[in-house]
């Protein structure tokens, strides 16, 4: 067999701590820690295999790389693959699926507790010097809400879901599931997607990121929400209006939002999460729910796994 040349754009995207494994295969692994879009093409252009995070793979770049012939996303989401031109042009693109199902629900639980007691508002209030004007034992300026027997409601019913709302079930909250919104039909074991919003004590956002879920959670959704809910966005950015999640959050109109991912990344100083990150009812992650250390060292053998897998001329984890 040939010697494969792989090439991994964004090594950087996986600690330096973790290593990754060694495919088992004639092979040449070239890895850089970051790729601009400039600089895509160049380190490409003779490359079989492709690693790729985030870098953006588009029909203008992979034309020109005659060679390529399997895109490895290390991640879930391959927003960032042309998938038409790879399937046009018999490119393989594989995902990483399954590796993040115990930290994102952590991540997620986490926030919830962090959110519906309130913690980061009485830091806060001690940090400002509240409870000494309030002068007794224990001072209640923000309300506290049980976790056990609230309602936990999830939009996205795949693995990550699904163990999101096991380990919910675990701590004692009732779980719904969202029908997509618009759907005329419910689905069994689905809640229609208005009254998912007006009965959800709290709301995990677990889905992908696609033209009918960009800006899923707006204006409108949010004036459909409890009043003293919380939004936890863990899935895409994009499915949240930002803006529009900043004025809920200064008018009321939910109790709190967490936040790991957002519609750019790194996210700008100019971005509302960011120009509001001061407000006490919102808590913000560098998109790192899914980033405990087993998760990356699953990651990355799943990663490695499909590259094989592919060389063996098996179907695994194919999303073209």
């Amino acid at each position: 067999m040939a010697t494969k040349k792989i090439v991994f754009l964004d090594r950087d995207t996986i600690p330096a701590s973790i290593t990754i494994p060694t495919p088992n295969f004639a092979h040449q692994w070239v890895e850089y820690q970051s790729t601009s879009p400039e600089q895509v093409l160049e380190r490409i252009y003779d490359a079989d295999v492709v690693i790729s995070n985030k870098v953006y793979l588009g029909s203008d770049i992979l034309e020109q790389a005659k060679q390529v012939k399997h895109i490895a996303v290390a991640a879930t989401g391959v927003n960032n693959v042309e998938l038409d031109y790879c399937a046009q042009r018999g490119i393989t693109v594989t995902n990483v699926q399954g590796y993040a199902t115990q930290s994102v629900p952590e991540h997620v639980i986490a926030l919830l507790f962090t959110l519906m007691r309130n913690i980061p508002a009485y830091h806060n209030d001690i940090r400002n010097g509240e409870w000494q004007r309030q002068n007794k034992f224990c001072f209640f300026t923000h309300p506290i809400q049980d976790i056990a027997h609230s309602t936990l409601g999830i939009i996205g019913s795949g693995a990550l879901g699904q163990a999101t709302a096991a380990l919910a079930r675990a701590i004692g909250m009732n779980v719904q599931f969202s029908e997509r919104k618009g759907v005329t039909h419910c689905r069994e074991g689905y809640v229609p997607f208005e009254r998912f919003l007006k009965t959800s004590d709290a709301i995990a956002l677990l889905c992908p990121l696609t033209e009918e879920t960009t800006n899923l959670i707006d204006s409108e959704a949010l004036s459909n929400m409890k009043s003293t809910a919380v939004l936890i966005n863990t899935g895409r950015g994009g499915l949240v209006n930002e803006a529009d999640l900043v004025c809920a959050l200064k008018e009321n109109h939910i109790a709190g939002a967490g936040v790991d991912v957002f519609t750019e990344e790194p996210a700008p100083q100019t971005n509302p999460l960011v120009e509001n990150m001061d407000l006490p009812n919102l808590i913000l992650t560098p998109h790192v729910a899914w980033g405990s250390r087993s998760s990356i060292e699953k990651l990355c053998e799943i990663l490695v796994s499909n590259i094989e897998a592919v060389e063996q001329g098996k179907t695994q984890n194919r999303m073209v």
